[in-house]
């Protein structure tokens, strides 16, 4: 296939997307970015990146606190709305009906309609051109029952989470290509993983039924 050569750019594509809370009390506000992402494992590390004259850049660099929280579907108009709005003269909470709720770990609220909120303080902060990146220790995670399955496991592909790709939001609730190692997947294990699926399915028809 023939390559054509764009100049650098931040071409990385699809990030996630988020609302970033922060501040307390009336300085609260929830603020969007694009740069946010895993850095370690243990202990987990993220970070967000923040233009500086953005109105949340002092409220995190002052805390030394956030929490991300992951978005939906059906928060979607709701986040894009805090992404073009400034917390300077908008509370975003109250214009979006968004509720703050309390964290365990900080002091600045999670977005209780958020279906997982990870709780962060800052570690360090490093200062490039456009933007200001907190590198930040996950303290915490609070996470919606709801998502629970019978054994306790995190239904994450359950949540109705979107991505951001390109200047567009996008939905991640069709069906998955395949799972982590399923290339190298030996078939009796395939066939579990199949069947575990196929009760799964049975009991949400069910349980749409009533």
């Amino acid at each position: 296939m023939k390559k054509m050569s764009f100049k650098p750019g931040t071409m990385l594509n699809p990030v996630p997307v988020v609302m970033v809370s922060c501040g307390k009390g009336e300085e609260k506000n929830i603020i969007t970015v694009a740069w946010t992402g895993i850095v370690n494992s243990d202990p987990p590390m993220t970070y967000v990146s923040v233009r500086k004259e953005r109105h949340s850049h002092h409220l995190i660099k002052e805390s030394g606190e956030f929490v991300i929280n992951l978005c939906t579907e059906e928060l979607a108009f709701a986040t894009d709305y805090c992404g073009v709005k400034s917390g300077r003269d908008t509370d975003k909470f109250q214009q979006q009906g968004l509720t703050p709720g309390p964290a365990e770990k900080v002091e600045c609220p999670v977005i209780l309609q958020s279906p997982v909120n990870l709780e962060c303080k800052v570690k360090e902060i490093r200062e490039y051109g456009s933007h200001d990146m907190f590198v930040a220790e996950i303290v915490n995670v609070q996470a919606d029952k709801e998502l629970l399955d019978e054994k306790g496991r995190l239904r994450l592909d359950q949540a109705g989470l979107v991505c951001y790709n390109h200047g567009e939001y996008f939905g991640l609730k069709k069906q998955p290509l395949g799972r982590f190692g399923y290339s190298v997947m030996k078939p009796k294990t395939r066939r579990r993983l199949a069947g575990e699926k196929r009760k799964r399915t049975r009991r949400g028809k069910k349980q749409s039924r009533g």
